[in-house]
């Protein structure tokens, strides 16, 4: 009990967050593509972007912006890549199809290959 309330007390003074908010703010960094590393969210990311993305994060939550202002200021300087999951729009719709094309073209293409070795197979 006494050592979770000193851990919260110094992630409070290095953050300068209470613990609630650097809840809040560890949430978002998660759901925040750092736009160096691939597919890594900048949480997770050592690069120095993800930390000036993370220090942006926590000073907008110290400053009483709710989450989708955070998420909406951080995709209008980086557009809707920087989310690890975009919203569906017509705009971020080759996001989301793109690996089900991928997929269908990979499928075929094996398909087609596997036919044609029967075929060679059988003669």
């Amino acid at each position: 009990m006494i050592a979770a309330l000193l851990m919260a007390l110094a992630l409070q003074a290095s953050t300068g967050l209470a613990p609630q908010e650097e809840a809040r703010a560890q949430n978002l960094m998660r759901e925040v593509r750092c736009m160096v590393c691939a597919g890594e969210s900048v949480l997770d990311s050592s690069a120095p972007m993800a930390g000036d993305m993370r220090r942006f994060i926590r000073e907008e939550i110290a400053a009483g912006r709710d989450d989708e202002a955070v998420r909406g200021a951080l995709v209008s300087r980086f557009g809707h890549e920087v989310l690890m999951r975009p919203p569906v729009e017509t705009r971020t719709l080759p996001l989301w199809l793109a690996p089900v094309i991928f997929l269908l073209i990979g499928g075929s293409l094996l398909i087609g290959a596997m036919r044609r070795k029967a075929v060679r197979d059988r003669l």
